[in-house]
C-alpha cells in the first residue's frame, strides 16, 4: 500500500465523523427553532390582537365587547354594497354572545387627491360609535384636517344615525346638510360623509346577516 492510499484511509473516518457532527448540529438547530416558535407563538398572537384592538379603538368609543376579534372577522370581495371597490373588512363585536357593534374598514371614493381609507364603528342600534381615518392623500393644511390629530371634525359623527340627522340631511351645510365642512375644503368632507352614510345604509339592510355570517379570514363574494 503506498503512502497516498494510507493517507486517504486515515482521512475517511474523520470526514465521516464531521458529517455526523454537522447533521446532528442541524437537527438540534431545527429542534430549537421549532421549540422557540411553539413558545413564542402565543405571545405573538397576543401582541397582534392587542395591536388590532388598539387600531380599532378610535372607532369604538364606549363600546364594550368580550369576543376575540380575529375569530369574528369577515372579508367581503367586491361588489359588496359598501364604499369602495376594494375588499371590505368587518370586525363583529359581541358581549355574552350578543351582537353589540361592527367595525367596517372601507374606502371612500371621490376624495380630492384620491381614495380615503376609513374605520367606521356602528353600534347594533345603528348609531355610530366613531369614525377614524386610516389612510389618505389629501392636501396638507386643508383636506388632511379629517385626521383626528389635525382637528375634531370627525367627532360630529359620534352617535349620529340615519335618523339623527335624517338621511336626506347627510351632507355638508353648504349642500343643505347637517354636517360642518372643513374650511377651504369641501370635496374631502363630502367623500367621507357619503362613505359613512353608505356604510350605515348597508348595515341597516344587512345587520342580521352581518352578525350571523361565519367568520373567515378569506375573501368572500357576498351572495
Amino acid at each position: 500500500m503506498n503512502d497516498v492510499e494510507k493517507g486517504s484511509r486515515q482521512r475517511s473516518p474523520s470526514a465521516w465523523s464531521s458529517g455526523l457532527v454537522l447533521a446532528a448540529a442541524a437537527a438540534v438547530c431545527t429542534a430549537l427553532v421549532a421549540v422557540t416558535q411553539r413558545l413564542t407563538a402565543p405571545r405573538i398572537a397576543e401582541n397582534e390582537m392587542a395591536y388590532l384592538e388598539q387600531s380599532l379603538r378610535p372607532a369604538l368609543a364606549g363600546v364594550f365587547y368580550d369576543n376575540e376579534l380575529a375569530e369574528s372577522t369577515l372579508v367581503l370581495a367586491p361588489p359588496h354594497g359598501l364604499p369602495g371597490n376594494e375588499p371590505a373588512i368587518i370586525y363583529r363585536l359581541f358581549s355574552e354572545e350578543q351582537p353589540v357593534a361592527a367595525v367596517f374598514v372601507v374606502t371612500a371614493r371621490g376624495g380630492y387627491a384620491g381614495p380615503i381609507r376609513l374605520l367606521i364603528g356602528v353600534e347594533y342600534s345603528g348609531e355610530l360609535a366613531g369614525v377614524h381615518v386610516l389612510e389618505h392623500q389629501e392636501t396638507p393644511g386643508l383636506g388632511d384636517r379629517i385626521e383626528a390629530s389635525r382637528s375634531d371634525w370627525l367627532t360630529q359623527f359620534e352617535e349620529a344615525s340615519l335618523e339623527s340627522p335624517p338621511r336626506e340631511r347627510w351632507a355638508i351645510r353648504r349642500d343643505g346638510g347637517e354636517f360642518d365642512q372643513i374650511t377651504g375644503a369641501s370635496v374631502t368632507p363630502r367623500a367621507v360623509i357619503r362613505a359613512v352614510k353608505e356604510t350605515l345604509i348597508y348595515f341597516e339592510s344587512n345587520r342580521d346577516s352581518v352578525f350571523a355570517a361565519r367568520a373567515t379570514g378569506d375573501t368572500e363574494q357576498e351572495q
